[in-house]
């Protein structure tokens, strides 16, 4: 086989994944506003954001911008893609960017306070600190996201193997597991059980030779996910969640038989019954699981001094994010642009439009349809060889011949 058939890709591949790359991007992208700096919105509950390595390169202070600024005032920058962040307020311009001034937002204070920051900002991942893509790594995993500290790990630095349905599930880092030693008593009664997970003493530890990998796509293409509910909703790959509960959990919303009536604290309830599991390793959690923690006022206050009262906010999920996002984007994409065009143009331009587009329509379809006829592979030189006919047939109609060959 020669060099250029190992690169061959079929045109329905590059269509597939086209607009699978697409629907990510809709997902993580289509809930942020592209145009207008969200500083003015305070510390949005959750947002795309990017850190500028241009602008704040590492060894100096980590700093976040919104996904308008990233087009506006960081275009060709480095730019690291981070994904979603919750309870953020865009850095853009303030103290920490030395020679660069907010183009949407100018006005901003020095600092946001309130904003967390972490090694992803300097474009560094998991416990390993390791880029991502990582380009001297050619162990291929994939990275799944903590839904408490938010950090990117690799799946064999998780110290736990990767359930077969993880992209349905929410994961929790064994660090952030410890950090909050109360989800330790929900993991045996909630999270997906051990026996599942088989967990492999070779994966617990990263070892010197590993080094992480890869397969973040490119700035605002790549996205990441969470809980799925519906199969069209199901999040992307690079994004991790779960959609139905272990076998033995009582369905979700329903109070487990034998539960304590309303009002009771179900924390308590449940390190009276004493089950237990190995305490090492990240755990992983279905879907709805949030909505199954105990809401007493007493552990209402544990949750919030641990810094996490998002854990009782199923809205607060990746989840929820991506299908607003891709609900704004169906709402976008509602009106057809065509007709849009149309209502602008006087009757004669609407039919030589509507005749122009007909006519591409047909002979792009007519002459994909020969390559797919003879199992040819479609080259850049035979797209643009068709476009310069249709270039040349758009002059000569110019000259008179409107709507002929």
């Amino acid at each position: 086989m020669s060099e250029e058939e190992e690169h061959v890709v079929s045109l329905v591949d590059v269509l597939e994944e086209d607009d699978e790359l697409e629907e990510e991007a809709s997902a993580v992208l289509a809930a942020s506003d592209a145009e207008h700096c969200s500083y003015s919105q305070g510390y949005v509950k959750r947002q795309a954001l990017y850190a500028c390595g241009t602008c704040c390169p590492p060894g100096g202070a980590a700093a976040g911008v919104c996904l308008a600024c990233s087009y506006k005032c960081h275009e060709g920058h480095q730019l690291y893609e981070l994904y979603t962040k919750r309870n953020f307020r865009c850095d853009c311009g303030n103290s920490k960017f030395k020679d660069l001034t907010c183009k949407l937002s100018p006005e901003k204070e020095e600092v946001n306070s309130g904003n967390k920051y972490s090694h992803n900002f300097f474009g560094l991942y998991c416990t390993c600190s390791r880029p991502y893509p990582d380009p001297d790594d050619q162990v291929e995993d994939q990275m799944i996201q903590c839904v408490v500290c938010e950090d990117w790990l690799h799946g064999r630095h998780l110290g736990a193997e990767v359930p077969d349905s993880v992209e349905l599930q929410e994961m929790i880092c064994e660090s952030c597991m410890n950090q909050n030693q109360f989800l330790w008593t929900y993991a045996p009664h909630m999270a997906v059980p051990e026996t599942e997970l088989k967990t492999d003493p070779d994966q617990t530890k990263p070892g010197p030779s590993e080094v992480k990998s890869e397969v973040k796509s490119e700035v605002k293409s790549e996205v990441k996910s969470e809980v799925s509910i519906q199969a069209d909703d199901e999040p992307s790959s690079k994004r991790l969640r779960l959609q139905g509960e272990p076998e033995g959990e009582e369905p979700k919303g329903e109070e487990p038989k034998g539960a304590e009536p309303k009002g009771a604290c179900r924390l308590k309830e449940l390190q009276q019954i004493g089950r237990s599991r190995s305490q090492s390793g990240a755990t992983f959690w279905p879907s709805g699981w949030r909505s199954r923690l105990c809401t007493c006022s007493d552990c209402q206050k544990l949750v919030s001094e641990a810094g996490a009262p998002f854990l009782l906010d199923e809205t607060d999920t990746v989840l929820a994010y991506e299908t607003k996002g891709k609900t704004l984007e169906r709402t976008n994409q509602s009106a057809d642009p065509l007709m849009s065009a149309l209502d602008r143009l006087n009757r004669v331009q609407q039919l030589e439009l509507i005749h122009e587009y007909n006519d591409l329509k047909t002979e792009l379809k007519d002459f994909l349809q020969s390559f797919a006829s003879e199992g040819k592979v479609v080259t850049p030189d035979d797209i643009r060889q068709f476009f310069e006919q249709q270039q040349s047939r758009k002059r000569r109609r110019a000259n008179g011949q409107l709507y002929g060959p």
